[in-house]
């Protein structure tokens, strides 16, 4: 832990080597690394927000400041910005979660879907169409904002399914 958070940034970083802030940071409350409103997961989103956003949706990370040996131009990812959301309801910022998933909810093509990226000058979805992180992040965004359960993914949901219907045994 003492190698994975800036003290002058008050934030987790990347890796003990580089300093660089990743979107994935996002995700240390939802595996129960921390609290979601322990003082480091909150520097985090702020530095999401302030290094990270283009129109308020995530960047994974600055192509700039990190060799990933990929071209840069990419896009704003909608997982990282469901993670975002994940993040601000477990800070207790619910209002400015429910807020930036409505706006990712009105990203979704014609049919309902979302790619991998957002190209938020161009105004158009970008990569791989659909994408199943992109619906997965969804999907688990909206059970937590729904269910006021934005912390730890191993937390039961409770489910109002009705219970299996036994026949008895078969002879």
């Amino acid at each position: 832990m003492v190698h994975a958070c800036s003290t002058a940034q008050a934030t987790a970083v990347s890796g003990t080597a580089s300093a660089a802030l990743d979107a994935a940071l996002l995700l240390i409350p939802r595996v129960g690394f921390l609290p979601p409103r322990d003082p480091r997961v909150l520097g985090t989103i702020e530095a999401v927000q302030r290094e990270l956003t283009e129109d308020g949706f995530v960047l994974r990370y600055r192509p700039e400041e990190v060799d990933d040996g990929l071209p840069g131009g990419e896009g704003v990812f909608l997982a990282c910005s469901f993670w975002l959301v994940d993040a601000l309801a477990g800070a207790g910022r619910r209002a400015e979660a429910v807020a930036l998933f409505e706006r990712l909810l009105s990203l979704r093509n014609d049919v309902g879907l979302l790619s991998e990226q957002w190209d938020p000058r161009a105004r158009r979805q970008l990569g791989n169409t659909p994408q199943a992180f992109s619906h997965f992040s969804l999907i688990g965004s909206a059970m937590q904002l729904h269910h006021g359960r934005a912390h730890r993914s191993n937390t039961a949901i409770p489910s109002h399914a009705p219970a299996p219907v036994t026949t008895g045994s078969i002879t």
